[in-house]
């Protein structure tokens, strides 16, 4: 049969091909056609190619690509794709193929404004697409800064910064079992918090052949459904498990007349693999950057001189910490230096190759024995993660999961996934269900989890994997908010509870639930993490009679986050006044200066997010490093006072999505309920702004009894093209709450054309 697309009220694609080849090529196709920017964004952000046509702005994004081996790990992971499991290998190269073919001629706006042309797409492209979008996922930066807390603070500093504090990210997802719907068949739901970007991150698509049918949401630019997806007879949904999986190791390097050697554990000095490569940047020079990878794994910060752009190694003597400089406040050792970022004087040499005179560790060349390690040693942080060690970015996943009928089989198919670590909830029209972890975590010790660890001191290797965690439900439901769940063996540091703890509590308030009930929930605005800052506000006396009003107002507040709330605003206004004035306090001043390492690490390591997404924990410790907290609230109270807000919480918390380019003509900011920590999870930065970049970057409704009474929406449109009609059309339907239908009927869709 011919493959054929048609398109829904919404401009949603739906394919319906002969065979699975034959759709994956229709599915690459018109994704190039609806998305062909956005693809190639995608494309050259996973080659480090992007500052080419976005200038310096991507130049550091490039960098980090390019060090961390991003292409190169998919070539590799995709040449073993094609070793064990060649069918996976040859579908992925009909979208690819697909991919070209939509790419071919595009007119979008941005290619003309940019002077870039489409370029071609390789087969491991879709595999560097998922690669570049979920590396930093798991954020393995926060081990830098729990290293830069630990270094001014103390090792308790760093749980009073913990994301078990408010959080940035996360998802919602939520199962209900067939006894507790009306159906009696289960349903679920949830909603994926991700950067909001334009276009959007997800996909809405309808793919159907003779060896399955499904409707979901796809990744722009990577074959089949994976996170999210309903074939009729099993539905599945995945959010982040905050799991560990990624690993920075502190490297010595040195240089040698035929390279860069790296020091083992067993004390031998290793040859490094080295080359160099050039950045293309819009409007300026060309960007040399140099490639270096150990046993470990690529080196993404630094190197045999140290940090980028300090040769000097970022250290002076006494620094504990062998990392800083002018004041230390980039410094990351903490007492007794666990975290081996330092060394003593006169330490002797393992390997007896260093001349005590070089800090950069050049070889000594008369090689004498008892050489000693110079006391400020270069900065090299490598990075280790499960793909570039195993070859296998779990893309043999995808193909079984469109082909699911049973929970047992997306169970299989989930046993075969790599990348990211995920919870899974799904559920079959025979009452089966499932609630696991899918994703490969190394086994180690707990050290390489907490911290950035010696690569030259044993104990510190992967020692297999860990076997993904299993759970059940629990009155008929399982929610999964990145709390501490089932993952918890696995992470360090989770969501919050309030999300998981709201949608538990609102559950049970009802018997029986139906698909149509599910966005009560997803719109849900109470902000449970408002109890600190209010309980200190509650306990002030003595106040002006304006901030005296305003904590009385406050202490009425229903601590919901409706845009059209005023008390919201004006707790939003105090919130943020008390978040800056305990990041400005003398306590924390060392840590107002991140250290020197590239700017893509930067948002894990600046103070004011980290204080304000920790307000909870900091407000409630015990004793704040001698901070006086109430004199803090109350300055705060006294500051919003004489400058009152006059307006609602939607005039400030504001959508602000993420665009690659700007557009021509800028739209309108909507106004937006919710906040980090409600179900409604639109998350600005306390202290900093309240414009949103992070929030549901869909919703979904996935009913069991009758596929097409489940609804979804995305937070803009179907398609990627500016002024298209379907661009930004489930805007509203998002802002409100509302959701759209799921058709699988095709003889309501509207033909758009044979391929």
């Amino acid at each position: 049969m011919a493959t054929e697309i048609y398109r829904d009220a919404w401009g949603i694609p739906h394919l319906r091909a002969g065979n699975a080849t034959e759709l994956a090529h229709a599915q690459g196709l018109v994704t190039a056609r609806d998305r062909a920017w956005q693809l190639e964004v995608e494309r050259h952000r996973a080659q480090g190619t992007s500052a080419s046509f976005l200038g310096g702005s991507a130049l550091d994004w490039d960098r980090f690509a390019r060090r961390a081996g991003v292409d190169d790990t998919a070539r590799r992971c995709f040449a073993d794709l094609e070793r064990r499991d060649p069918g996976t290998a040859r579908w992925v190269r009909a979208y690819v193929d697909g991919v070209n073919e939509g790419l071919a001629g595009s007119t979008a706006p941005e290619f003309a404004r940019t002077g870039l042309a489409p370029g071609r797409w390789e087969p491991w492209t879709p595999l560097g697409v998922w690669l570049a979008t979920h590396i930093l996922f798991a954020g393995f930066p926060a081990k830098l800064w729990r290293e830069h807390v630990a270094a001014y603070l103390d090792a308790d500093a760093i749980g009073l910064f913990a994301t078990d504090g408010p959080g940035t990210s996360g998802s919602n997802g939520w199962l209900v079992g067939g006894e507790r719907t009306v159906t009696g068949q289960a349903v679920i739901a949830g909603d994926p918090h991700r950067w909001i970007e334009d276009p959007g991150v997800y996909q809405q698509i309808h793919l159907s052949c003779p060896e399955f049918d499904v409707v979901g949401l796809a990744v722009p630019g990577v074959p089949g459904i994976a996170h999210f997806g309903h074939t009729g007879t099993v539905a599945w949904a995945i959010t982040n498990a905050m799991a560990d999986y990624q690993d920075l190791y502190r490297e010595r390097l040195r240089r040698t007349g035929a390279g860069v050697e790296a020091l083992g554990p067993d004390g031998v000095w290793r040859r490094a693999s080295r080359h160099t490569e050039t950045i293309e940047v819009a409007g300026q020079e060309p960007v040399e950057v140099e490639v270096i990878e150990t046993a470990r794994g690529p080196v993404i910060i630094g190197g045999p001189e140290g940090i980028d752009g300090d040769p000097a190694g970022l250290t002076y003597d006494g620094d504990p910490g062998g990392l800083a400089h002018d004041g230390d406040p980039g410094g990351l050792a903490h007492d007794g230096d666990p975290g081996g970022l330092a060394y003593d004087v006169g330490q002797a040499d393992p390997a007896g190759h260093l001349d005590p005179a070089d800090p950069a560790g050049h070889p000594d060349p008369a090689g004498p024995a008892d050489a000693v390690v110079p006391a400020t040693p270069p900065v090299a942080i490598s990075l280790r993660y499960p793909p570039r060690v195993t070859g296998d970015l779990g893309f043999g996943a995808l193909l079984p999961l469109l082909r699911a009928r049973r929970v047992a089989d997306v169970d299989r198919a989930f046993d075969r996934w790599a990348e990211p670590v995920n919870v899974v909830q799904a559920a079959d029209t025979e009452g089966g269900v499932l609630h696991r972890v899918a994703g490969r975590v190394p086994v180690r010790a707990e050290a390489n989890s907490l911290r950035v660890v010696p690569a030259w001191e044993p104990g510190h290797e992967w020692q297999g994997w860990h076997v993904p965690p299993r759970a059940g439900l629990t009155d008929g439901v399982a929610v999964m908010a990145n709390q501490r769940g089932p993952a918890e063996p696995l992470g360090v540091e989770f969501a919050a509870p309030h999300r998981a703890d709201r949608i538990a509590a609102l559950l049970a308030g009802k018997e029986r639930w139906s698909a149509d009930d599910m966005p009560a929930l997803h719109t849900d605005t109470h902000l449970a993490s408002a109890s600190p800052l209010l309980d200190h506000l509650d306990a002030l006396d003595g106040l002006t009679p304006e901030a005296a009003a305003l904590r009385d107002r406050l202490r009425g507040w229903d601590r919901r986050m409706d845009a059209g709330s005023a008390d919201a605003a004006l707790y939003a206004a105090v919130r943020g006044a008390v978040v800056r004035r305990l990041a400005a306090h003398p306590a924390f001043a060392a840590l107002t200066t991140p250290p020197a390492y590239p700017e893509v690490f930067l948002p894990w390591l600046a103070l004011v997010p980290r204080v304000g997404f920790a307000l909870e924990h900091l407000l409630r410790a015990e004793d704040l490093y001698g901070i006086d907290r109430p004199a803090a609230v109350r300055a705060a109270v006294e500051d919003v006072a004489l400058r009152p807000s006059a307006g609602v919480w939607g005039d400030t918390h504001r959508l602000a999505p993420w665009r690659a380019l700007e557009p021509e003509q800028p739209y309108d900011e909507p106004g937006l309920s919710g906040d980090h920590d409600c179900v409604l999870c639109t998350s600005g930065v306390p202290g900093l702004t309240d414009r949103a970049a992070r929030g549901p970057a869909a919703r979904y409704v996935w009913d069991l009894a009758r596929r097409e009474d489940s609804r979804w929406v995305v937070p803009l449109g179907a398609s990627g093209v500016p002024g298209s009609p379907h661009h930004r059309d489930q805007l509203p339907l998002w802002l409100a709450g509302d959701l759209v239908p799921v058709v699988t009927d095709w003889t309501r869709l509207k033909k758009e054309t044979d391929v």
